[in-house]
């Protein structure tokens, strides 16, 4: 049997946290490790039990869900983090996916689509709303970027394509037959000649200027 799906908790309200965990544990596939009162616990737990999947609130006193994601960004930590929020503004979304969150779902949202949210953002898939889809392919029509793309190599493609279809890095090498290290690079070498933040931002660009995979 796979190893559970290590998920550690940040949320300022202890009540928030006791309804997560307390619906968490009953999951075979889903281990909750720990949990965080705001964003710079939040890191430090991060990074002393290396959870898998980040459930993270956006607003806390201190710092935020916001910063927290850019610092973990900053300590390379590998974490997916999944912003589970009551706020649906675009103004606080957008900026949470641009620091590198994997998406994001509700506090109200319906438990079991929780549990499989945790799944998709854990197998290396982005789950974004589609107003907040669309606000963020608008910036990016904004910031233009079309003629970026014809600087990709034909493999840089490719993988940009996978990235596209919501694939971690594992599932790039094995359906391209690379070694992750490979993967790696080519992502990298995407997002610096697309001037991207992120893979999410790849994807969306992908999306936008119909790179499929």
């Amino acid at each position: 049997m796979a190893e559970p799906i290590k998920v550690l908790l940040v949320d300022d309200h202890q009540v928030v946290r006791r309804g997560l965990r307390t619906f968490l544990e009953v999951q075979e596939d889903i281990e909750v490790v720990g949990e965080a009162a705001d964003g710079t616990e939040g890191v430090a737990r991060a990074e002393e039990l290396r959870p898998d999947v980040v459930l993270m609130d956006v607003k806390m006193p201190g710092m935020d869900g916001i910063d927290a994601l850019r610092r973990l960004r900053e300590l390379d930590n590998p974490a997916r983090v999944l912003i589970v929020t009551s706020f649906t503004e675009q103004r606080t979304v957008v900026p949470a996916l641009r620091a590198g969150a994997a998406g994001y779902v509700y506090k109200d949202v319906d438990p079991d689509a929780l549990a499989g949210a945790i799944r998709s953002v854990h197998a290396g898939h982005i789950l974004l709303q589609p107003e907040v889809a669309g606000a963020l392919l608008s910036q990016e029509e904004a910031n233009s970027g079309q003629g970026r793309g014809s600087s990709l190599t034909e493999r840089e493609r490719e993988v940009l394509g996978l990235i596209a279809d919501g694939r971690s890095n594992r599932e790039i090498a094995r359906a391209l037959v690379l070694s992750e290290k490979t993967v790696k690079t080519h992502v990298s070498n995407i997002l610096m000649k697309l001037d991207l933040a992120d893979r999410t931002q790849a994807a969306l660009w992908a999306v936008r200027h119909g790179v499929a995979g």
